[in-house]
């Protein structure tokens, strides 16, 4: 992504926006809004345009949306700095951080919209429906919260379909050509430029129940006490 002019400007008139210690936020969204009914998180946010419908169409939701690239950032906040939103917030961090950024049970949905397919085998635990992050996942949300994911690339729906149940999620919604019929819900710019190009848009829902985590054998405890130069990513 091209670099913005004028970023560092453009980013402090957007301030009111950035929490700049979310650390310090784990367990104290809610004061944020004291009056919002849930919590939910976007990991991977791009340019806003689904944050900022969706927050719109939901004043009484709170929304926190995760970013890493400050480029695409800023032009998220400031679509709702500009539509007056006050029910969305953003943070600058790694999906697999969220466990120090919220309380177990603080969050109620989950928005993986169009993330990095990670296609290599070798990277799959860069995926953000990789086990690894389920876990992650079901560290912060509520009993029967949902992660809502969409993308356009197929093996990596497939692989999603395969993995969310192994990790103790329920799938619904499962389909593998979402818009077929019409646009359906909010879209992001990404999925708006490929729906508009026939690319076909999967989408599930992973309801959160009740799971234990299996004990891992003994090979592979000695795979996982290795280490590694991929570390987790959005």
């Amino acid at each position: 992504m091209r670099k913005k002019k004028n970023l560092v400007p453009r980013m402090e008139r957007c301030a009111a926006l950035l929490i700049s210690d979310p650390y310090s936020m784990r367990g104290q969204w809610r004061t944020l809004k004291p009056d919002a009914r849930e919590l939910r998180v976007e990991l991977g946010c791009g340019k806003g345009r689904f944050t900022a419908q969706t927050a719109a169409a939901e004043p009484d939701v709170l929304f926190v949306a995760v970013e890493v690239v400050p480029d695409a950032m800023v032009v998220a906040m400031e679509r709702c700095r500009t539509e007056g939103l006050e029910n969305v917030f953003f943070v600058d961090a790694n999906a697999d951080q969220l466990p120090s950024f919220f309380e177990p049970g603080e969050v109620s949905r989950i928005y993986v919209n169009f993330c990095d397919p990670w296609p290599s085998n070798r990277h799959a635990k860069r995926r953000l429906t990789h086990g690894n992050f389920l876990k992650l996942y079901r560290q912060v949300l509520r009993e029967d919260g949902q992660v809502h994911f969409k993308t356009d690339n197929a093996p990596l729906f497939e692989f999603s379909v395969e993995e969310f149940p192994q990790f103790g999620f329920t799938l619904s919604e499962v389909t593998r050509n979402l818009h077929e019929n019409g646009p359906v819900g909010v879209m992001t710019d990404y999925e708006e430029k490929f729906h508009g190009l026939g690319t076909p848009i999967n989408r599930l829902v992973a309801t959160m129940a009740e799971w234990t985590e299996p004990e891992p054998a003994p090979e592979d405890e000695m795979q996982e006490g290795g280490t590694s130069e991929d570390g987790p990513a959005l």
